[in-house]
């Protein structure tokens, strides 16, 4: 079995094992689904009575009690009349059977020890043998609305983490305590970086002066390294008529989409959710030849998705993103070496923060739901045909995700890992041979004949909501020198007797275009010392009789850095290095 799937399955045994516990603790308690997670596992109840995370030790006690009597799952496959029998007093198991007899698909029960479950089966073998008691901990209670449908029921949803061993449990868990200190929504708020009001609406950050100088920074960087490479930059508007999304295809096929505003001639229009669409008629605007091919029309704007209160979290899901968006306009033959020029635009990108571990997901589409997509089986094959050969001729190891494509074509995913071994979700590469049918989008050929153009929908950041957030949490607020709102903070020790030449430090250095504060504050040196470390402020310029007398400064780095006796002009230098280093 591989790894994964074992994982998997201890988890989704695990699930099994806590409704046992909670059946046997609670008998009038009714139990619906509980799948296995990213890292570990959850189970919905309907209780007669709450519970909360002080009721969890006991249940988990329990849960290890019945393990040791857990030695093997057995299958049955049963009729619906058998099934609803057995469930007759659970009106959420008679929904999922009623679902499964409407797909067709067999009614098969698992039981391990007393208990027995509807269930499609992922289970370990022997989990009394295969699941160690210490490897897996109940970890807190939550309300979730049955199915998902904030019209259903609440329940309550108990979650347990889950590994293979104990020292992985307990990695994980430290790495989670570390997580929560870095959470980018209170370091987002200690930092003055944004804001969320409710007067605005959730999901709609407003980035504060400082947040606006490193999304600046970003937007300025990412802007540079693609113009480097021959991209060209355009500007659209932010809403489109409704025929455009009903053209493109995502009126029908995506949920996301803002509501349709109608103006006083009746024209009824829609906030943009995707930019590729306008960008497909920015392409159409004049006439191409196959020497004007590749074509990479770039943009740094914001889209709108109206995303469920219930998903939106701080700068990490939002309902305006701002993409670094782009469309690259080939020939066919052009494939795999723009994919290629692509995959070293974001190696290069992001080993400018940090991130040189990373992992590649071809997504594909899902073979039982062929209507959810655009294009026939040729299509679709050959699409992603050429996505796993760009893989393996770059010798990247992936992995196939079926049904995570997009209605129009594959994709390349790249995750990545975080300073303390987090994965996210950042570049996408999707492969569109669909849309340009739709769009009819030609090129002049060298043999003077119409081809159909091939696109590459690519973002290397994502967003640069999400990847602040991302950010702000990699770095644990303490941004590098060339992203800081504030590089220097120049503190003179006394009012009276240095704040003139510490004025003079801090104008050379706004000279130079380095942001500076300078500490007028009456606190004592020790609390201004204190602020501009919470601040996470690069480097702090003491100044005292020494430094005025000198005319040299005391520098103090961020990471128990001390430089004396240097010069104004040494120091800029030192700081410009740095900058354009971005080290």
């Amino acid at each position: 079995m591989a790894e994964v799937d074992k994982l998997h399955n201890l988890r989704h045994s695990l699930a099994h094992l806590l409704a046992a516990a909670v059946l046997e603790m609670y008998p009038d308690t009714k139990n619906t689904i509980g799948p296995s997670i990213e890292d570990g596992f959850y189970y919905d109840f309907e209780f007669k009575n709450p519970i909360s995370d002080k009721d969890l030790p006991k249940i988990e006690k329990k849960m290890k009690e019945i393990l040791k009597s857990w030695k093997v799952f057995e299958s049955a496959e049963k009729s619906e009349k058998e099934a609803k029998e057995h469930f007759k007093k659970n009106e959420y198991k008679i929904e999922l059977i009623d679902e499964i007899v409407g797909k067709k698909e067999k009614i098969t029960f698992y039981t391990c020890g007393k208990f027995t479950d509807l269930c499609r089966g992922g289970h370990l073998e022997n989990p009394a043998k295969e699941i160690k008691p210490d490897s897996f901990k109940l970890d807190r209670v939550a309300g979730a609305y049955w199915r998902g449908d904030e019209k259903n029921k609440m329940l309550t949803r108990i979650y347990g983490l889950a590994f293979e061993t104990k020292e992985e449990l307990e990695k994980y868990i430290k790495m989670r305590e570390e997580a929560e200190k870095r959470d980018h929504k209170k370091l987002g708020k200690e930092l003055g970086l944004f804001t969320v009001s409710n007067l605005v609406g959730k999901g709609l950050p407003m980035y504060l002066p400082k947040g606006n100088i490193i999304k600046t920074e970003l937007e300025n960087f990412i802007r540079k390294e693609k113009e480097d490479l021959g991209y060209s930059f355009v500007t659209i508007p932010h809403i489109a008529k409704k025929e455009l999304y009903i053209k493109s295809g995502h009126m029908g096929k995506y949920d996301a989409m803002m509501p349709i505003m109608t103006d006083e001639n009746g024209e009824e229009f829609v906030m943009k959710a995707m930019n590729c669409p306008h960008h497909f008629e920015i392409y159409n605007a004049e006439q191409h030849s196959y020497r004007d091919l590749p074509l990479r029309i770039a943009e740094n704007t914001t889209v709108y998705r109206n995303e469920k209160s219930g998903e939106l979290a701080g700068l990490l899901r939002v309902k305006n993103l701002t993409q670094d968006d782009t469309h690259h306009f080939i020939r066919p033959d052009q494939i795999e070496s723009e994919i290629e020029m692509i995959f070293g635009l974001m190696k290069k990108v992001y080993g400018t923060f940090g991130f040189d571990n990373y992992k590649i997901e071809i997504s594909i589409r899902d073979p039982l739901k062929k209507e959810k997509y655009f294009g026939n089986d040729d299509v679709w094959e050959k699409a992603e045909k050429i996505l796993v050969n760009s893989a393996e001729k770059m010798k990247l190891k992936y992995s196939i995700e079926e049904g995570e494509a997009a209605f129009y074509g594959p994709k390349i995913d790249i995750k990545i890992k975080d300073s303390i071994g987090r994965e996210w979700q950042l570049a996408t590469i999707q492969l569109d041979f669909n849309q340009p049918e739709n769009f009819e989008m030609d090129y002049a050929g060298e043999d003077g004949k119409k081809h159909r153009v091939v696109v590459l929908h690519v973002a290397i950041f994502g967003s640069f909501e999400r990847f602040m957030g991302i950010l702000i949490e990699h770095y644990a607020g303490a941004f590098p020198l060339w992203l800081s709102p504030v590089q220097v903070k120049v503190i003179p020790i006394s009012e009276d007797k240095h704040l003139d030449y510490a004025s003079e430090v801090f104008k050379i250095l706004k000279e130079h275009n380095i942001r500076v504060e300078l500490d007028e504050s009456n606190e004592s040196l020790s609390k201004k010392i204190r602020n501009a470390k919470i601040q996470k402020i690069p480097y702090l310029i003491i100044i005292g009789d020494k430094e005025k007398d000198s005319k040299k400064l005391t520098i103090e780095g961020r990471n128990n850095e001390k430089l004396e006796n240097i010069s104004s002009e040494e120091f800029v230098s030192k700081l410009k290095k740095e900058i354009e280093e971005k080290k």
